[in-house]
């Protein structure tokens, strides 16, 4: 990694920076809910003003962290029945996943914007078993350069930043080329409202959220299934995380078939 590097991001690629703070600031607890030290390392060497820019507030930490370990189990039990399985993540920004549930053997796959993938070749190493596609979700020739019938697609933080058109899109691709695909959404009657941190930080507005419609539609996609968040600590962190973000998985088994 290169110890003091600038970063300048805006907008939707900016939101890397903010969740990595958040999952690095709960890291930092000695009761944490995640362990991710690469997490921690990367907000020492960016020269950023994370704090100043995005606050530090430890429910939001939490609930950044439960997300992330939802994804982390999830992705856990798909590679203990393959274990050579590859998982490709979808707009992954500075997410350290891969490093956490890594099983020796699998392959992983991160496709993102140019300028993230830019990031992720200076900050954070580089193996045989981890490809960078510089590529928009939205762009479906990604799908072409992964290999392998054992795939599990993830999208962590990406949909609710989609026109739901694009949503629609996007998941029907990956219907057509892979068997399973896990995602997360916030509900539909929080689309368009801003949420401000304690600095005054304004993440972009959503705009895609899941409703009635959208799940009676994914359902014809495949077996759909709302994955339970990890237990946080005090129930207001379960109440809200529960109301404000779901996590889901797609099979396609029964479409395809």
């Amino acid at each position: 990694m290169i110890p003091g590097m600038t970063v300048h991001l805006d907008r939707v690629p900016e939101t890397l920076l903010w969740t990595l703070y958040h999952r690095a600031l709960e890291a930092r607890r000695s009761d944490h809910l995640i362990d991710d030290p690469m997490a921690i390392e990367l907000v020492e060497r960016i020269d950023f003003p994370f704090r100043e820019r995005f606050g530090g507030s430890q429910g939001l930490a939490q609930w950044q962290a439960l997300r992330a370990r939802r994804f982390d189990e999830e992705i856990r039990r798909f590679l203990a029945a393959h274990p050579d399985g590859t998982v490709v993540a979808l707009g992954e920004g500075l997410e350290t996943q891969s490093w956490r549930v890594d099983n020796g053997r699998m392959r992983w796959v991160t496709v993102d914007f140019p300028e993230v993938i830019e990031l992720r070749r200076e900050l954070l190493p580089q193996d045989e078993r981890r490809t960078l596609l510089a590529s928009s979700a939205l762009d479906f020739s990604w799908l072409d350069h992964v290999e392998g019938d054992d795939v599990l697609v993830t999208a962590q933080g990406v949909l609710m930043y989609l026109e739901p058109e694009d949503v629609r899109a996007l998941i029907a691709q990956i219907g057509e080329h892979f068997p399973t695909f896990v995602f997360d959404a916030v509900p539909n009657w929080i689309v368009g409202r801003r949420l401000k941190s304690g600095s005054g930080y304004e993440p972009p507005p959503w705009s895609w959220g899941i409703g009635r419609t959208d799940r009676r539609w994914l359902r014809r996609q495949g077996s759909l299934r709302r994955l339970r968040l990890p237990r946080g600590r005090g129930l207001l962190i379960r109440v809200v995380g529960r109301v404000f973000l779901s996590v889901w998985r797609l099979d396609y088994s029964s479409r395809n078939s």
